[in-house]
């Protein structure tokens, strides 16, 4: 998903280049010696976060703090000053505009300067930014690996998502405050389980964050748009866990899309199960046979040829009807006929390993 993502904002970036975007004067890329980092301070007293760790996208952006979404910036200077051109598309049709110039200079280890609106606003603001060492801030979360990973990779976004997450009622999920998604904990789950629900959470967090960030700002109030989460947990046993996540997007593209993802996991250690360590003669081809041979009851004909075509894969996940089968390969024209088919766990029970101490969760007599 980062990855859709990352290539939508790098073709939007292409799209302004191709206007000659250049209104805030001086000369392409970073000042000779610039030192690229993560900078918190203000613009006209409101707090905001910036990044120059790089000259693409999404590398140089800033975010006002309280709202989350990245804005666009371009480099130049001129001499040993920064000028970084904000860059954004006010309508959904429109083109990219340039809506203000930060004119940016060193300062003990910060950087101070304006931003002002393109001339004919005249409106000037100051700007004063200290370098943030990110990676020596304190975990506001539980450690784990997605989080220590995220503070490396994207030391901005981990800057919106270091804070206290909001346990819902019952202690049965987190929200997480900026992105405003909730996924499940397992009450009673062990920290190594909770931390891999966590760090999933953590990539859909950033990815919503991403996704909204695309959006025009005409489109940005429309709660159609963006990026919508449901995960849930409908199979729990003594030593497995199941996740079930379906995610809905719409990042200002051609068009909205969708997709469904299955996680089993160990209840232990948290670690990811692959389902052919559940049943080791469940290729890929016994997959998409038991899926045909289970199709839905009003499956429409056309969808039919389409899921008889071959070359189906699937991701897959455990609830207490069976073993659930939902194609990942269909293309977006014909998204809709993959739903997802259940395989009782008698059906394939001849597949598993019973060797296995998952055996005795799936197949208890």
């Amino acid at each position: 998903m980062r990855l859709l993502l990352t290539t939508l904002t790098l073709a939007l970036l292409a799209h302004a280049g191709a206007q000659d975007l250049h209104e805030c004067g001086g000369q392409p890329g970073l000042p000779t010696g610039a030192h690229e980092g993560v900078y918190r301070g203000t613009l006209g007293g409101r707090p905001i976060a910036l990044s120059t760790a790089g000259t693409d996208s999404p590398g140089l952006r800033y975010t006002y703090e309280r709202i989350g979404l990245d804005i666009q910036l371009t480099p130049f200077h001129q001499g040993s000053a920064l000028i970084l051109q904000e860059e954004v598309r006010k309508q959904a049709a429109g083109e990219t505009v340039v809506t203000g110039c930060f004119t940016l200079s060193p300062a003990g280890t910060g950087l101070k300067g304006t931003w002002r609106a393109p001339a004919k606003l005249g409106t000037s603001l100051p700007v004063v930014l200290n370098a943030v060492a990110v990676v020596r801030m304190p975990l506001k979360l539980p450690s784990t690996p997605g989080l220590l990973r995220l503070r490396h990779d994207d030391p901005l976004t981990f800057l919106k998502l270091n804070r206290a997450w909001v346990r819902a009622s019952g202690g049965q999920s987190v929200r997480e405050p900026v992105s405003q998604l909730a996924y499940p904990r397992v009450l009673g789950g062990s920290a190594a389980l909770n931390g891999a629900l966590q760090d999933r959470q953590l990539q859909h967090a950033a990815d919503a964050l991403d996704c909204r960030s695309q959006l025009a700002e005409d489109m940005q109030g429309d709660l159609s748009n963006g990026y919508d989460l449901t995960a849930t947990v409908p199979y729990l046993s003594a030593r497995l866990v199941s996740v079930r996540e379906d995610v809905y997007y719409y990042c200002g593209g051609a068009h909205p899309d969708n997709y469904t993802h299955g996680l089993i996991l160990d209840r232990a250690t948290g670690r990811e199960v692959k389902v052919t360590q559940l049943w080791p003669g469940l290729s890929a081809a016994k997959q998409e046979a038991l899926y045909l041979a289970h199709p839905a009851p009003d499956l429409d004909p056309d969808c039919r040829d389409v899921l008889t075509a071959g070359g189906l894969e699937f991701t897959v996940h455990l609830s207490s009807a069976g073993l659930n089968l939902t194609p990942t390969s269909l293309p977006h024209v014909v998204a809709a006929c993959g739903d997802t088919a259940v395989i009782p766990y008698s059906e394939v029970k001849a597949l598993a390993d019973t060797h296995l101490p998952y055996y005795k969760d799936l197949y208890p007599r």
